[in-house]
């Protein structure tokens, strides 16, 4: 049975959402309740260098006042702070805090559970190959979840 090209971009956004999906619920088992998938997205922005509304809005793809949400949401819940920048005082920037770090550390522990659990599902040869077969198609470099393209529009 042919398949068609939609059921396999289905299939791949399908296999990413299981992932983030009990990612997700894993965190929240593990005291991190409040974690969405955009906040990782916004913690990898401003961790690589996005430390203002502005830059991570668009960083996001998203507005400015859709980026200081999700900014006020990660501060609100102690992932994120907001210093004065030394070199001008009439800005503010956007620091990862300990508990963001831990949490984006657990959250990796996590990824690698599921990982090793789906080795052990469908064995260590099958998912290295599929892995094999993810980079001959989209390419060796991991996509950045910093960039557009993700579900980072849902702002909270």
């Amino acid at each position: 049975m042919s398949r068609s090209g939609a059921d396999l971009a289905l299939l791949m956004l399908s296999g990413f959402r299981t992932m983030a999906d009990r990612a997700t619920v894993e965190l929240a088992n593990r005291g991190y309740e409040d974690v969405r998938t955009v906040h990782d997205f916004a913690l990898s922005a401003i961790m690589t260098g996005a430390d203002s509304a502005s830059e991570l809005g668009r960083r996001m793809a998203v507005s400015k006042q859709a980026a200081a949400k999700t900014i006020a949401a990660l501060e609100e819940r102690g992932y994120v702070s907001r210093e004065p920048d030394d070199s001008d005082r009439r800005r503010v920037r956007i620091q990862v805090t300990a508990r963001g770090l831990a949490m984006r550390a657990e959250g990796e522990a996590i990824f690698d559970e599921m990982r090793a659990q789906w080795e052990t599902q469908v064995g260590v040869k099958a998912l290295a190959d599929l892995e094999t077969t993810l980079r001959q198609l989209v390419g060796d470099a991991a996509i950045r979840l910093d960039e557009p393209g993700s579900d980072a529009r849902d702002a909270e």
